[in-house]
């Protein structure tokens, strides 16, 4: 099947796309230097284990309760092996400890027995995980292996929308939505700078537009203007 090249139109559009999604990188670049995950870990089980524990909590309750949680347990059979229920009492003060445990349990037996207490360094491995998906499995490769990776979390989902950056409302589709236009040695730093965006700046409930400096490159920045 042969190739049409692209009109002129389109060229244009292409060089306009790469071009915004520079600015934005650029921009958000000055505005949070060195963006990466606010998680602490110092491998990859423990960010494996504090992105489990990341779910409806606070990036800062869950470091909390990992200073000591990994000291407690240093490898998967630990986990593993572990009292269910004085596991949920280490974990509790992140919430929803009861399935948050026998997650941890189920996903460290997983990893004890297919891949000997490694964590795996690609993508369709960790997917096959017990309870791991997509977004925590580009997590730990981007942030743990410094293997490029988007990550759509809720921030990511919502800024790729407003920005006008995907049309799309499933996690993955964004996903690769946002692989077509991001340059690859940037997706990992991509989503951490919408991350910490839509933290602080693009709210859920009411985005702060006098305070955002990619209102020019966002479509809802920009019809908000028209409209002020």
């Amino acid at each position: 099947m042969r190739v049409l090249p692209l009109s002129k139109e389109e060229m244009m559009s292409e060089k306009a796309r790469e071009k915004r999604i520079r600015d934005i990188i650029k921009i958000l670049g000055k505005e949070y230097p060195g963006a990466r995950t606010a998680l602490e870990f110092s491998n990859p089980l423990e960010l494996l284990v504090a992105t489990v524990l990341s779910a409806q909590c606070t990036d800062e309750r869950v470091n909390k309760v990992t200073r000591s949680l990994f000291k407690k347990y240093r490898s998967a059979r630990d986990y593993a092996e572990a009292d269910l229920r004085q596991l949920e009492e280490d974990i509790r003060p992140t919430g929803f400890y009861r399935n948050k445990a026998k997650a941890i349990k189920g996903l460290c037996s997983d990893l004890s027995e297919r891949f000997h207490g490694e964590v795996p360094r690609d993508l369709d491995q960790l997917v096959s995980l017990k309870g791991i998906g997509r977004k925590t499995a580009n997590l730990v490769l981007g942030e743990a292996f410094g293997i490029p990776g988007i990550v759509v979390d809720t921030h990511v989902l919502r800024l790729s929308q407003r920005i006008g950056l995907s049309k799309n409302r499933d996690p993955v589709k964004v996903e690769f939505d946002l692989m077509e236009i991001v340059p690859k040695k940037h997706w990992t730093l991509f989503s951490n700078l919408l991350i910490l965006h839509g933290r602080n700046v693009c709210t859920a409930r009411k985005p702060m537009h006098d305070r955002c400096e990619i209102l020019r490159l966002c479509d809802e920045g920009v019809q908000w203007k028209k409209l002020s």
